[in-house]
């Protein structure tokens, strides 16, 4: 057998470590994490922005009394529309993120490229809320800022934390038309969220909020959950699946980062621009 690039950057184990991909082990035992694996080709292709027009961008600034500060809002809508007279979704951000985290992403550019595909119109709304889980803490209410002070909001989505957002506010929001979730980052036990350092109130804070406790829920919005195979909250997403029964379900290669839901945004805007007029 021939020595390969692949047996060589793993120093011989390459084998080894190939041959244990088709039994879902990788994430715990291959070396170099998101990069490796995306050199042996498991998280699949990098997604990439689109090379559209963005639409008109505004950023506005709202005093929240919920949150008790200054918050940026991002209003996004496709090239060639206006926001006003558009449905619209907000989209919630990750750990570490704010209003402009859907921008650098390529949310505007992305929202022309899903319009010119056929999708229904619609724009999309990002806000900062801070790193707490979009769940109330010490006084700082984003789920209450949600369904108080950004006004009509007919879709949610969400990444990684922001998932857990987006299901948060699809329970006290029953109305809404559609919610799309990828990556999502939710706790099975007490335990997993102290692991992360994850700040709630409290054990009993965490139970109400955490959407794998309230799943009977969120079942009368359509849901769409999207994950990739090599992502560490792959195991979160099998068990919303199984609990919620989506009307979308996308679980394919891909890892906790932007190339993986660059890739999958066009497939989140379809599923949101279905449901949303």
């Amino acid at each position: 057998m021939g020595v390969t690039r692949r047996t060589v950057l793993f120093g011989g184990v390459g084998v080894g470590v190939l041959g244990l991909a088709g039994v879902g082990v990788l994430t715990d035992v291959l070396p170099g994490g998101p990069r490796a694996r995306r050199f042996l080709g498991l998280t699949g292709p990098v997604g990439k922005i689109p090379d559209v027009p963005a639409g008109p961008t505004a950023t506005t600034r709202l005093a929240s009394k919920a949150r008790g500060a200054l918050v940026n809002v991002v209003t996004m809508a496709p090239d060639g529309f206006t926001a006003e007279k558009l449905p619209k979704c907000v989209a919630l951000h990750g750990y570490g993120g704010d209003a402009n985290w859907m921008v650098s992403l390529g949310m505007p550019q992305f929202l022309t490229a899903a319009v010119r595909a056929g999708v229904q119109p619609f724009a999309v709304v990002s806000v900062d809320g801070g790193n707490n889980y979009w769940v109330e803490y010490n006084g700082d209410d984003p789920q209450r800022m949600l369904t108080e002070e950004l006004g009509q909001l007919d879709a949610a989505m969400g990444i990684s934390m922001g998932a857990f957002g987006a299901l948060c506010f699809a329970r006290r929001r029953p109305s809404l038309k559609a919610v799309a979730v990828a990556s999502p980052s939710l706790f099975p036990n007490w335990a997993d969220v102290q692991k992360r350092g994850t700040r709630f109130a409290s054990e009993q804070r965490w139970e109400d909020e955490e959407p794998l406790r309230h799943t009977d829920l969120i079942t009368e919005t359509p849901l769409g959950v999207w994950c990739g195979t090599e992502d560490p909250t792959l195991e979160a997403a099998h068990s919303l699946i199984a609990q919620t029964h989506p009307a979308r379900t996308a679980i394919t290669s891909g890892a906790h980062e932007d190339a993986y839901w660059r890739r999958i945004l066009p497939e989140m805007l379809a599923f949101v621009g279905e449901r949303i007029a």
